[in-house]
């Protein structure tokens, strides 16, 4: 079954921040905040009857408007133009608010708040769906760049026992050669004794 949906209203920023959502921890979370701005006194559960028939055209969306204004809120609201110079428009704008909004002047449309949780709760999967696909994806790039390491290191691996493989071919090539050249050595040094002393009979 649906959850019911509220309003909730934050200023963050330029914007003033409004979202329908099941509750303030699915709010808080949607506005991307990190610390608990109900409990900061920073955000609220609004009873603007046009604040909540914004939000509840488009449950689970982040809508916006330029802080300290009554304009519509949207999806993609502009940067607020009379920031530092505006102070007494702001006052005199929202002073004719409380006078022409009344909560209670709206009758609950249940089917209308039916409606509302049912497109929360579509707008929920929709999100959900597409953190999985952005998951997965990024689950694929690292899957991808493990096998170019594995691909490597193994390159590297292979390469390092050939090496060690020419390296130890090589090296018994030299002690043969070394043992060769004593062979010879100790050959050569009986060889030149024995002519040696042949060379001295025949000179005496």
């Amino acid at each position: 079954m649906a959850r019911k949906l509220k309003t909730y209203q934050t200023s963050l920023g330029f914007f003033d921040l409004a979202i329908a959502a099941p509750s303030m921890k699915a709010t808080l979370e949607a506005w991307g905040a990190d610390s608990n701005l109900f409990h900061q006194g920073a955000a609220k559960e609004s009873h603007d009857p046009d604040v909540i028939a914004a939000t509840m055209a488009k449950p689970g969306i982040v809508l916006r408007r330029p802080v300290g204004t009554d304009r519509p809120f949207s999806e993609h609201a502009e940067l607020p133009t009379d920031l530092g110079g505006g102070g007494p428009t702001k006052v005199s704008r929202k002073s004719k608010g409380p006078k022409t909004k009344k909560p209670s002047s709206r009758p609950v449309d249940q089917a209308a708040e039916r409606k509302a949780a049912l497109a929360y709760e579509r707008e929920q999967r929709r999100r959900e769906l597409e953190r999985a696909k952005e998951e997965a994806a990024r689950q694929k790039e690292r899957e991808r760049r493990q096998q170019a390491v594995d691909k490597a290191q193994a390159a590297l691996d292979k390469a390092e026992q050939e090496h060690a493989k020419r390296t130890a071919a090589i090296q018994a090539e030299i002690e043969a050669l070394e043992k060769r050249s004593q062979t010879e050595q100790a050959r050569w040094d009986k060889e030149k004794e024995r002519l040696e002393a042949a060379l001295r009979r025949a000179r005496a």
